[in-house]
């Protein structure tokens, strides 16, 4: 459904529909996406989502300049502010892409008929004998008008004289083509607004000293060394510790150098990671008994603490006056948001505008609003507006984290084919602790289960044919501030099974490669398995010490397969040289965003299976920067990377999140060859 707005252009909205996922259709309801011409020839697309680098916006130009036959050029994708009237303004759980691919295509169709009925009746010309081209329309004996020129009047029809067909796909001519991303000029030079960019009238530089462990407290403070500083404009308390507002961030940072401040302990001031560790391999739900006659292999696994560590530390410019809010900052729950710091203010929800700002990057990070809700509770304390910026520090130490979580994994084989699988697991349940967080500040994942319930694992979408699948789910509470990860649940889960997919076929004598293709269900995901097998070169000579790996993933629609090789001769510092993956998700609209969504998932996998973890040393992160988080650099990349996107021509699936399990797997799986061993923690060189 495709309706007008009333305005002087061409302006049209599609609603949030039935089909979005969830989303129930109301009369006068919220409008998902709104398109507007505008005399100058452009086409603006509000988009109910945060573009937090995996190219979104990019996507959505290349769906709406397909269907409205328009210049790349020419559209352009703001963000859209938060609409609490609007369900799906959501960006995760690899959807946006799926949920948008429709209503976009549909949005832009419907302007182009109007456009093109403008323009006949303008020329006295039937409809149907004009085409668009180039952001105009084209007559046949040569006249043109642009898009622009013809808004005004399109907005004034009723009805169009052609229909508002989407093109089937042998007529595309964006969507399915590699292309670059439309904002990728102002990132490189500069011109891209993140948060920190912004010069909002009056807002001051502003950052907070925090206590040295997760969930301290002030125990004393004396604040008059930094108030006497030049620049100081104000000193507040704020729960997660003390905030400075100056000039500027060089007055700030010093004046919080300068605070005298005791600190009491936090709650996990007695607690280190071989305790945690213990805590949540205690907590694995308990195994039954093995189906009668069968052979077990089992498996224990422990992946730790992971930061998000998005490239632009956490900014947040908050307004917060006696009877309104302003709040501006990257947000992938811009409503979440919206209410939160509301409430935390005493202000009424329609008082605080959320304006989503792009971000520097994710991985689910942004789907919480810590800095935001801070920066609110300091600009109502300080009466000032504030520029709030975490230090990389600050969130490392302070930020959510991927949860530490434990595995037990047994698959029965009798006479050479599993017959039961089973994968249990426990792990810290999210939870409010970093001293500025509510409980609210935790969005919750579709697929993360309440504390101590049980719940689905992957497992038991029945990937392979092996015989019972079957899982459970535990969890220890801690006061640990905790987040989606890109991939969530699967990053560790699926990496898991698919080392124990290889450890099984170890044990039945059979090629691990051979071995999935007897065992999957999927034709897809053979087929993405068989991709990387032929073109990735498996089983060939390798030189000593050096091995190759496969693993495969399906989820969001879609399924992926990657293949590692990994010089591993010196086994506390491997290396992966090359990977390969092969990635089926039905259409896809960018193929270039999309080997780019497969390489960072390659990079994701290398680094939390090697390299990259937090510490916890009594109650406190260990880490505090890229120095010692140690994600993978371009020296860790490999040597050569291939991403092969198989052809569809099915509705999109979800990319995002898809590819980490398998690389994480593959990844382990090449160790494992080119050493002989038998990895159970991650990550390996922690």
């Amino acid at each position: 459904m495709v309706y007008a707005l009333a305005a002087s252009t061409l302006t049209l909205a599609t609603p949030a529909t039935a089909a979005d996922r969830g989303v129930v259709v109301v009369a006068g309801g919220p409008e998902m996406l709104v398109l507007e011409v505008t005399e100058a020839n452009k086409v603006v697309v509000r988009l109910p989502r945060a573009e937090v680098g995996q190219g979104i916006t990019t996507a959505v130009a290349m769906m709406i300049a397909e269907e409205l036959d328009a210049r790349l050029a020419d559209v352009e994708i703001p963000l859209a502010d938060a609409d609490p009237r609007l369900q799906n303004q959501f960006t995760g759980g690899s959807d946006s892409v799926r949920s948008l691919y429709g209503p976009a295509r549909r949005l832009a169709a419907g302007a182009r008929a109007r456009l093109v009925t403008a323009a006949a009746r303008q020329w006295h010309v039937p409809a149907r004998t004009l085409r668009t081209h180039d952001t105009k329309v084209i007559a046949p004996d040569g006249r043109t008008a642009t898009y622009g020129s013809l808004s005004a009047a399109a907005a004034r029809l009723r009805h169009s004289d052609i229909p508002a067909w989407t093109k089937p796909a042998s007529r595309r001519r964006v969507i399915g083509h590699p292309t670059n991303r439309i904002d990728a000029r102002d990132i490189v030079t500069g011109k891209a607004a993140y948060a920190g960019d912004l010069d909002v009238a009056g807002a001051l530089p502003t950052v907070v000293a925090r206590p040295p462990t997760l969930g301290g407290k002030v125990a004393t403070l004396d604040a008059a060394a930094a108030r006497a500083l030049p620049g100081v404009h104000a000193v507040v308390r704020v729960p997660g510790g003390v905030a400075v507002v100056a000039e500027s961030f060089h007055h700030a940072f010093k004046a919080r150098d300068a605070l005298r401040i005791t600190w009491k302990p936090g709650p996990l001031a007695a607690l280190s990671d071989a305790a945690i560790r213990s805590r949540l391999r205690a907590a694995v739900p308990k195994l039954a008994a093995p189906p009668h006659g069968s052979r077990q292999v089992e498996g224990e696994f422990e992946f730790a603490f992971v930061s998000h560590a998005p490239m632009e530390v956490l900014t947040a410019i908050a307004d917060v006056r006696e009877h309104r809010a302003e709040v501006w900052f990257s947000s992938q729950s811009p409503g979440f948001a919206q209410a939160d710091i509301a409430s935390a203010v005493g202000l009424p929800q329609s008082k605080v505008k959320v304006h989503v700002v792009r971000g520097g990057g994710s991985f689910g990070r942004r789907l919480n609003h810590d800095a935001a809700l801070e920066a609110a509770l300091i600009s109502k304390k300080a009466h000032l507006p504030v520029k709030l910026m975490w230090s990389r520090g600050d969130d490392m130490r302070h930020g959510r984290m991927r949860p530490a979580n434990h595995h037990l994994i047994r698959a029965s084989h009798a006479r050479g084919r599993v017959v039961a699988f089973t994968h249990h697991m426990a792990s810290v349940n999210e939870s409010s602790g970093s001293g500025v967080a509510t409980s609210t500040t935790a969005v919750p994942h579709p697929r993360t289960p309440r504390p101590g319930a049980a719940a689905p694992l992957p497992s038991d979408d029945g990937l392979y044919n092996f015989g019972a699948v079957g899982g459970d789910w535990g969890g220890i509470e801690l006061a640990i501030p905790l987040g989606a990860w890109r991939s969530v649940d699967s990053g560790t889960s699926r990496a898991a099974e698919e080392i124990m997919v290889d450890e099984v076929a170890r044990a039945l004598r059979t090629d691990p490669v051979a071995f999935r293709r007897t065992t999957l269900r999927s034709k897809s995901v053979r087929a993405v398995l068989d991709k990387v097998a032929s073109v990735g070169g498996w089983g060939g000579k390798l030189p000593a010490g050096h091995g190759q790996g496969v693993a495969v993933h399906e989820e969001y629609g879609s399924c992926v397969a990657a293949l590692a090789e990994i010089d591993a001769s010196d086994a506390d510092h491997p290396r992966v040289t090359r990977v390969v993956m092969a990635a089926d998700v039905g259409t896809v609209v960018n193929p270039r965003g999309l080997e780019a969504q497969l390489m960072g998932a390659a990079i994701d996998g290398i680094s939390t299976i090697l390299r990259a973890g937090l510490h916890i040393d009594h109650g406190a992160v260990r880490e505090g920067s890229f120095s010692d988080f140690l994600y993978a650099r371009q020296r860790h990349s490999p040597w050569h990377f291939e991403a092969h996107l198989m052809p569809s021509h099915e509705e999109p699936g979800g990319a995002g999140e898809l590819g980490v399990p398998a690389a994480a797997g593959a990844v382990a799986n090449a160790y494992a060859r080119a050493t002989g061993r038998s990895p159970r923690r991650f990550p390996l060189t922690f």
